[in-house]
């Protein structure tokens, strides 16, 4: 929890320069509050420039350095509803 207001605070600078298409935790079960089930992770979906651009983004993440994340996943995603 230490950690979570820089991760909030970096998705909001991406909301604001109007990148961020959508972001949240994914429970582990079918529940806003999943309990001792806990996460299975974040979903985060963001314009960049580039892959590379979004790897070093995600790797910089206040939850990777503090151990929240075991790994980081980036990969392309194309855009295709809503327009």
């Amino acid at each position: 929890m230490d950690a979570r207001p820089a991760h909030v605070e970096r998705l909001q600078a991406l909301l604001k320069e109007g990148r961020l298409l959508l972001a949240g935790p994914r429970p582990a079960i079918d529940a806003a509050d999943p309990g001792p089930a806990g996460f299975l992770g974040s979903l985060v979906v963001a314009r960049f420039d580039s892959l590379d651009d979004a790897r070093v983004w995600a790797d910089a993440d206040p939850y990777v350095g503090a151990g929240v994340y075991d790994s980081v996943e980036v990969t392309p995603f194309n855009r295709v509803m809503p327009l």
